[in-house]
């Protein structure tokens, strides 16, 4: 790559996971030293999604104090910003030496905001002119709704052949 390529501004976006270990109130710092490694190396912020706690597709290990340690979660967040060739390569360099970041991934995308916009479905009314009649499933059911109510006397027998049997 020549000198003027890699000093060339294009768009950026770095997707990092944050071991799940860390307090929440520690998650700002920890992304503030990110935004500021882009601005030491003269890169301008153009969007960014705050980390949130996810469920992972699958266990992620990862080294810590000379062990393996297995995560089922981490702290997802992105920043999209400008910056030349080389400023995205020594952010590459810093995330890779900081233990409180599990993975990342900085790729060139565009300015544009290219996130899958939600729609939510459409309802549409339906007016229903007849009336609705339910049907007995069982015939005994039926018969009994046509003899009308039910005497005290009757729902006491009843309840006394149940108990007995």
């Amino acid at each position: 790559m020549t000198e003027t390529e890699e000093k060339l501004a294009r768009i950026y976006e770095v997707g990092y996971q944050i071991v799940p270990t860390v307090k929440e109130e520690d998650l700002e710092k920890i992304v503030g030293t990110i935004r500021s490694e882009i601005e030491k190396m003269g890169g301008n912020f153009i969007a960014e999604g705050a980390p949130s706690l996810i469920r992972l597709a699958y266990d992620f290990t990862i080294k810590e104090a000379g062990k393996q340690v297995d995560y089922d979660r981490g702290y997802f967040g992105w920043i999209k910003f400008e910056g030349s060739v080389a400023a995205a390569h020594m952010l590459e360099g810093s995330l890779k030496k900081d233990q409180d970041v599990m993975r990342f991934i900085v790729f060139q995308t565009v300015k544009e905001d290219t996130r899958a916009k939600y729609k939510a479905p459409t309802l549409r009314e339906v007016k229903r002119t007849d009336t609705i009649k339910s049907t007995p499933r069982r015939g005994a059911v039926a018969e009994e709704e046509k003899k009308g109510p039910v005497s005290e006397v009757d729902l006491e027998k009843a309840l006394q052949d149940i108990t007995n049997d």
